[in-house]
């Protein structure tokens, strides 16, 4: 017993001995605790991170919306489900919304080294498209995809657990990841051929056509040469698989249905051969701006048939010239404004029937004859079409979009906005489905129809008013109609679609209208 007594006291003098020895060793004074300084370089919201000479800044929105009349966010009733107006069709869709960005820059002797990343995380309402079953079947689908391929766009995800219990869809997205450095910019930024204003002359509206439109983005390697008094010059190589493939449609697949449905035959878009290039010149100045852009897009097909030794056509290039206007502060009061843009495409549609717009319509309405059961409007514009065995034909488009923003009051402000285009087919397109004489082909020789001809326009007028009670917070409401003018007429005998719920019966061949409501509420940060 003495002996552990021994040792245990001899531990504890042990351990006391080298507890003094490490507190003498601790320093006499703390060091300084680093702080977050702000960084004026760059503008406000910059802050220097700790240890570093680097800027970085965070900033972002939440929004909540509802678009009335549509089963997108925020677009009109025109294609699918959207287009059929049944019980099918949404009356609402609901969106909520987080968006945050992160900029950061630092000083070189090369100049600013920046980095910018935007993403969003998103919930919106999703959507119910028949299954063909007797029994009345519906399958869940969470959103609405782009239509990026010029056929009807397609309803994609599904539930967790493959059944219908889900009624919503979350979603998360990468707007922008980029660096500029030295006149260069790497990686998701908006195009170059853009207009600064994108998709949104003076509206919320996403379906306009009559421009070019990356709201999201489009990879690329670009050079911007500053020659001083606002004049600048950029170049650009982009990525045209996510957002400027329009189609290339073979007419040897088309079909009475496939057309109803917004499909002009079956896509054979080949692999990436070669990013669009592009290029522009832009002048800012106190008065506003002035852009001049072109674009050069390659159509590459994979085959005629489903093997390699059915051929194909060889590629053919398409382009698109635009110009845009933005005259600011004019007479009418401080801070109003004028966009307008104007654009041609031959070949290269998405650089006027944009992404978000799409180009493919179906849309049903009420009959405007006897014996009919209801109409229908349908229209598409792929980059280029052809036959099994055929080079390819391009289609021509143009269009133009503006809009007039008036600012009533430091609080108000209203906008009116519209868009116009029309696209173009050549002999080829419709010879195939329309005939020599435009009473033959795939559609033209059907019995009741008197007119067929695929060219097309759209037409779109809105108005959106705008009220900011706060700094940064804004309320606005947008109210927009957007027209079909097809160029068939007549009547035709349709097989119906089990996915949009519609019954083989007559229906009348009539140019379409879409309204719809978009109201938000947004808090930028």
């Amino acid at each position: 017993m003495k002996l552990v007594k021994s040792l245990l006291l001899g531990s504890a003098a042990g351990l006391i001995a080298v507890g003094g020895a490490q507190a003498a060793d601790l320093p006499v004074k703390a060091k300084a605790v680093e702080y977050v300084k702000i960084c004026s370089l760059y503008g406000a919201g910059f802050y220097y991170i700790p240890g570093t000479d680097t800027c970085i800044k965070l900033g972002g929105y939440l929004r909540a919306e509802v678009a009335l009349n549509t089963n997108s966010d925020f677009s009109g009733q025109l294609t699918g489900n959207n287009g059929a107006r049944n019980r099918l069709t949404n009356y609402y869709t609901i969106r909520a919304r987080e968006d945050l960005n992160i900029d950061t820059r630092t000083a070189t002797e090369y100049g600013v080294v920046r980095t910018f990343f935007d993403g969003v995380f998103s919930w919106t309402t999703g959507n119910y498209n028949g299954t063909g079953s007797a029994f009345g079947g519906t399958a869940y689908s969470g959103t609405l995809a782009l239509n990026t391929s010029g056929a009807t766009p397609a309803l994609v995800g599904s539930s967790i657990n493959g059944t219908d219990g889900n009624t919503s869809a979350g979603s998360l997205g990468v707007y922008y990841a980029f660096i500029q450095f030295a006149g260069f910019t790497m990686g998701k930024a908006v195009s170059q051929f853009d207009a600064p204003w994108t998709n949104y002359p003076g509206n919320n509206f996403d379906s306009l056509p009559g421009g070019s439109g990356t709201v999201t983005g489009v990879t690329q390697f670009s050079y911007t040469a500053d020659f001083g008094q606002g004049v600048t010059a950029s170049f650009s190589a982009e990525d045209a698989t996510a957002y400027y493939q329009a189609g290339n449609q073979n007419l040897s697949g088309a079909s009475v249905s496939g057309m109803v449905g917004g499909a002009y035959g079956v896509n054979a878009i080949g692999g990436s051969r070669s990013p669009n290039l592009v290029g522009a010149v832009r002048v800012d100045q106190a008065w506003g701006l002035f852009q001049a852009s072109v674009a050069a897009h390659d159509n590459h097909v994979a085959y005629y048939g489903a093997t390699e030794p059915t051929g194909h056509p060889d590629d053919k290039w398409g382009w698109a010239v635009q110009l845009a206007l933005s005259i600011k502060n004019i007479p009418t009061g401080a801070g109003d404004t004028i966009n307008v843009q104007a654009v041609y495409t031959d070949g290269a549609t998405r650089y006027n029937f944009q992404n978000l717009a799409g180009s493919s319509y179906s849309m049903f309405s009420g009959a405007s004859t006897a014996g009919s059961y209801q109409s229908v409007g349908f229209a598409n514009a792929p980059d280029t079409v052809f036959i099994t065995g055929s080079s390819q034909e391009t289609v021509k488009t143009w269009g133009f979009r503006g809009a007039y923003t008036h600012n009533w009051d430091p609080y108000w402000n209203t906008s009116i906005y519209g868009a116009y285009a029309q696209a173009q087919f050549g002999t080829l397109a419709k010879t195939t489905l329309c005939g020599a004489t435009g009473t033959g082909g795939v559609f033209g020789g059907l019995a009741g129809v008197t007119a067929c001809n695929p060219d097309f326009a759209v037409g779109s007028v809105g108005i959106i008013t705008r009220w900011t009670p706060v700094k940064n917070l804004t309320f606005s409401a947008d109210l927009n109609w957007l027209r079909v003018d097809q160029k068939y007429a007549g009547s035709f005998a349709y097989a119906g679609s089990g996915t949009t719920a519609k019954p083989a019966a007559v229906y009348d061949l009539k140019d379409q209208d879409t309204v719809t409501l978009l109201l938000r509420a947004q808090r930028n940060w």
